[in-house]
């Protein structure tokens, strides 16, 4: 499986809190091992998210991506109210 971060995934992570950018990194690894980990709460979204899945990155933040023959494409991370408005 490849990884491959979107440039405005890559902006929003950059201005992430520290906290919240460590937390990604630790999700990322236990995705990286098993996407479907329970942890990761990996679910398919709705409305115009309806092409990509989530994973839970803390109780607020998710990070938002799509698989392409086995590539990975994170597009977004933020909040759940900023994702879904």
């Amino acid at each position: 499986m490849r990884i491959i971060f979107h440039a405005s995934f890559k902006k929003k992570y950059k201005k992430l809190p520290s906290a919240i950018r460590k937390k990604y990194d630790e999700k990322l690894h236990v995705f990286i091992k098993n996407p479907l980990d329970p942890v990761l709460n990996n679910h398919a979204l709705h409305g115009k998210w309806k092409e990509y899945r989530s994973i839970n990155v803390t109780g607020d933040f998710r990070a938002v991506f799509e698989i392409l023959e086995n590539i990975v494409y994170f597009v977004d991370i933020n909040t759940h109210s900023n994702l879904y408005k």
